[in-house]
Parts: C-alpha cells; sequence; structure tokens
C-alpha cells in the first residue's frame, strides 16, 4: 500500500473514532438530561382499601415523592386489601418484578405478621428493601361507645359480650384492641371484623360494635369524644413515657399497667417496637441498587420537605418519620423472643384469647 494510502486509512479510522467518542459522548450526555424515570409509570400497591385514612396518607406521600424522583415520573395507586395487608405484602415480595416500576405501601402489620409466623406470610421481612415510613411511634387508645354504658374499667370488666370492632384478623386495629381486651380483663368479649376503615367509624356510631382500638390523633373520633358520645379508657404509649398533647388522652392509664407478669411487660415492649416501623414502603428484593437509591433519596427528600410535613398533618397524624436507614434498623433490631412471640400469635390471630 502506497504512504498516500495509508494516510487515507489513518484519516478514516481516527475519523471514525472521533465520530464513535462524540457518539458516545452525546448518548451519556442525553441519558444525563434525561434520567430513567422520566416517561415511567410507578406502581403503589396499596394494602388498603381507598379512601380511608391509610389511603390519605399514602395519596399525600405519593403526590410529594414524585415531585423528588427524578423525571417525575407518573405513580399510579393500584388498592390490594386483604388479610390484614397480607396480600398486598406478598404480592409485591413474589410476584412484582424488580425493576423499580414498582413498590408496596404496606400497613403497620407488615412486620408482626411476619415475626409471629402468621398463616399466609409468604413475604421474608429480612429481604424486603426499605424506602421509608412516614409515621412511627403510633399510640393507640380503646374506647367505648357512651350507649353502650360501660363508662368506667369496673362495667367494662364486669359486661359481658362487648363487641370488639375492627377491619380484619391481623389488622393493626385488631390485634391491638384484643391486646386491650385480653389485658384489661374484657369478659366474654365478640370480635366483628370485616370493615374498611370509613365502614368501622360508621359501624361504631351506629351501635354496631360497642368498642374499638385506633390511633387517638383523628378528627372524627376527637369530634365524637368532644362532644362526649364516646367513653375512654387506656392508651399504649408509643414510646413509653411519651404523654400524648391531647389532655384527655394524657391522663389515661397506660396498658403496661394491666399487666400481671413480666412476659407480659415484654409483649407490650414488643407492640411498642412494631409500632416504630410504622407503615413501610417497600421494594421488592432484587431491584436494582442504582434505581433503590434513587427511589430512597426521594423518600428522604419528601419526609424533610416542610410543605410534606404540612399536608401530612392534616390526615390526623403528627409523629415523625423514618429514613430508608433508620427503618431498616428497627427491623433488624425487633425484640423475637419466642415465648412473647408466642403470646403475641394468640393475641394476632383469630383463636380463643389465652386465660392468664
Amino acid at each position: 500500500m502506497k504512504s498516500k494510502d495509508i494516510r487515507n486509512a489513518a484519516f478514516d479510522v481516527g475519523s471514525w473514532l472521533i465520530v464513535f467518542l462524540i457518539s458516545l459522548l452525546w448518548a451519556n450526555s442525553s441519558s444525563a438530561q434525561n434520567p430513567f424515570y422520566q416517561d415511567k409509570n410507578i406502581n403503589v400497591v396499596a394494602a388498603t382499601d381507598p379512601g380511608g385514612t391509610a389511603d390519605l396518607r399514602i395519596r399525600t406521600v405519593v403526590a410529594f415523592l414524585r415531585r423528588h424522583i427524578p423525571g417525575n415520573p407518573n405513580i399510579v395507586v393500584e388498592y390490594m386489601p386483604g388479610g390484614g395487608g397480607r396480600k398486598a405484602a406478598n404480592h409485591v415480595y413474589r410476584t412484582s418484578r424488580p425493576d423499580g416500576l414498582t413498590m408496596g405501601a404496606m400497613l403497620s402489620s407488615l412486620v408482626p405478621a411476619a415475626v409471629v409466623g402468621e398463616t399466609g406470610v409468604l413475604y421474608d421481612i429480612d429481604k424486603f428493601i426499605y424506602l421509608g415510613t412516614p409515621y412511627s411511634g403510633h399510640p393507640h387508645i380503646f374506647i367505648s361507645r357512651k350507649d353502650a354504658g360501660v363508662s368506667s374499667l369496673e362495667k367494662l370488666r364486669s359486661t359481658p359480650g362487648l363487641r370488639l370492632g375492627a377491619q380484619s384478623v391481623g389488622h393493626t386495629i385488631y390485634y391491638t384492641g384484643r391486646m386491650f381486651v385480653y389485658l384489661i380483663g374484657l369478659k366474654e368479649p365478640k370480635f366483628v371484623i370485616g370493615y374498611s376503615g370509613p365502614e368501622l367509624d360508621t359501624a361504631f356510631q351506629r351501635g354496631e360494635v360497642d368498642v374499638r382500638s385506633n390511633h387517638p390523633d383523628n378528627p372524627l373520633r376527637q369530634g365524637l369524644i368532644d362532644k362526649g358520645l364516646v367513653d375512654l379508657h387506656a392508651i399504649i404509649e408509643v414510646p413509653r413515657g411519651q404523654k400524648h398533647p391531647y389532655p384527655r388522652y394524657a391522663e389515661l392509664p397506660d396498658l403496661e399497667s394491666f399487666a400481671r407478669s413480666d412476659k407480659e411487660r415484654k409483649l407490650i415492649t414488643m407492640h411498642r417496637t412494631f409500632q416504630l416501623a410504622g407503615a413501610p414502603f417497600v421494594l421488592p428484593p432484587g431491584t436494582p441498587k442504582d434505581r433503590v437509591e434513587v427511589l430512597q433519596e426521594a423518600m428522604r427528600r419528601t419526609f424533610k420537605d416542610p410543605e410534606f410535613h404540612n399536608e401530612y398533618k392534616k390526615t390526623g397524624d403528627d409523629s415523625p418519620p423514618l429514613m430508608p436507614e433508620a427503618l431498616a434498623n428497627v427491623i433488624k433490631d425487633l425484640p423475637r423472643d419466642p415465648e412473647v412471640v408466642e403470646l403475641f400469635k394468640k393475641l394476632f390471630g383469630n383463636d380463643l384469647l389465652p386465660t392468664r
């Protein structure tokens, strides 16, 4: 080959290399300008019915989360109630593709159901990827309708057949209510389940159920209290010793004061720890690390957003959120004493309450 041809060939190779490098840089620049989540849809599997307090809280998080994900993807909430949250948790863990486009908005029963090994739990809480929880440290109160005629603890204990209302077996409101019933010592209680959150509110007011547990920071229930339509009996402080700012709640006895043994005190401690885990947002195991980091950072920014805090307070909750790392540590450090877990399991399920 002549030297001129060699120079031309070298020039052609050099030109090709320059074009290739330019196109590579352009592709990288284009990728940086167009985040993965741009023009994508994220599906949030919600372990609740539409319309209740849990739904309102999930939608509040979702509205702000979208703002903080680069690319501002569309986020769609898919409702999947059932099994006290187990149906949605199983779906996210076993069925959802780990591609960063599906996350779960779980109930606070996610963790206790797994710890007690409840039937139907097909997920592993130690393998979920945690994005955080918008609230932690929920206390619970135990109340009765004024018309039920059980205004004191003595009347509460001596009146047989009082009906405890709840959503479903394994739901937080269900097992927390059973803890109150068990430790306070109600006589021959009945358990009426199958309600959504709003339906339970209506059933309580109509007299279909007599007693219930719930989060205290609910405008509807505080309205009933202020009108003198309910009687207050006890509270579970979370964490222990933290008095609620609402004066009527601050005067209530903590459930631990009804415990008769060290095992029962440990039971309440376990419950308090479960409540710290809040209602987690999760990703399925195997989600790519880069997408996990994007979503975790978006959740951090959401929880630090002052506007988010103002909106979230309107849902009736003012407890602090937990960032992804803090929530993962709560799960990791959960107390799992077999004897206490066994007692908790009896309260969590649908068997008869154990004798004391």
